[in-house]
């Protein structure tokens, strides 16, 4: 069996006019400050799991919380995972059987000895600037789908498939709106949102999240200064927005060993039933609410209590 040095040696013969991994990090490397050298960089890549309860199932577990806790924990043995391992460790998420698409850069600061268990070391990760501007558009072929680590020098020669343009989203209009909840995080932070987030802080509005595990379903108001912009911001910071069943939801999921607060979350998706202008009083927005919560029968087989 030909080890990563051999099969990346092989790439780089084949390819050799291709824009190389290696090129990238030691381009971006020597500028960071301080500089940061290939051999202080491991590449990890994970693959979604759907049936994995503690991996990671699919594009809606790929947040901060959950992607750094899977990323921290790994085996106690040293074949499989480095003793001492190195200092950046550079996340790639899997994007086809070969695709590996940059997610992040994490610093290692050592293993937290106090939660190391019989069959696993947890690690002190902290996210870093360290090829930021490249995070979800650097794409590369991941020459062995089957080793999911490397050391960056035997993975330098692998290709550069794709350095991708975040374009722009289109607001599609507000009876359009369909978000699952990694989007819904994303649309609140991103940049290519922006549309999105200047419609959506003008106006009141009804909205409706489907638990799609479930087909359970929870309608919603913003009004006053609130919006709905405003409204979504704290659904997207802790999966509930303070509301009683979907704290139960949120309360549920951690006691089965999800992440607290959001786990709950990651089927949920927003749409818009009705919108109001700024101006509109709060006991025409309120009729509107109950009038939907009553046609969904959301109070008697959904998520609403009131």
């Amino acid at each position: 069996m030909r080890n990563d040095d051999e099969a990346s040696d092989n790439v780089a013969a084949a390819h050799p006019s291709y824009l190389t991994l290696g090129h990238v990090l030691d381009s971006v490397g020597a500028d960071h400050e301080p500089s940061i050298r290939l051999d202080e960089i491991r590449l990890i890549r994970h693959a979604f799991k759907p049936g994995d309860a503690v991996g990671l199932r699919g594009p809606e577990d790929l947040t901060e919380e959950r992607v750094l806790a899977y990323t921290r924990e790994q085996e106690i043995s040293t074949r499989r995972f480095p003793a001492e391992p190195e200092r950046y460790w550079a996340v790639l998420i899997a994007d086809g059987q070969r695709r590996s698409r940059l997610f992040g850069v994490y610093e290692n600061y050592g293993e937290v000895v106090s939660e190391r268990s019989e069959t696993t070391r947890c690690f002190d990760l902290r996210r870093t600037d360290f090829l930021a501007p490249l995070a979800d558009r650097l794409v590369i072929e991941w020459s062995s789908p089957r080793n999911w680590h490397r050391r960056a020098t035997s993975a330098a020669a692998l290709p550069v498939l794709e350095i991708a343009d975040r374009d722009k989203v289109p607001f599609p209009g507000f009876d359009r709106v369909l978000l699952r909840f990694h989007e819904l995080r994303e649309m609140t932070i991103d940049h290519r949102y922006a549309d999105w987030r200047a419609a959506l802080s003008e106006v009141q509005g009804i909205y409706l999240i489907t638990d799609s595990s479930t087909g359970r379903q929870y309608v919603g108001k913003a009004d006053g200064g609130e919006r709905i912009l405003g409204r979504w911001m704290q659904y997207a910071r802790d999966g509930h927005g303070g509301n009683v069943a979907l704290r139960e939801l949120a309360a549920a999921a951690s006691r089965h060993g999800g992440s607290v607060g959001i786990d709950h979350a990651r089927h949920f998706v927003f749409s818009i039933l009705r919108v109001f202008g700024p101006s509109t009083s709060s006991s025409e927005v309120d009729a509107a609410e109950s009038h939907y919560k009553n046609a969904l029968m959301t109070r008697e087989f959904g998520l609403n209590r009131n």
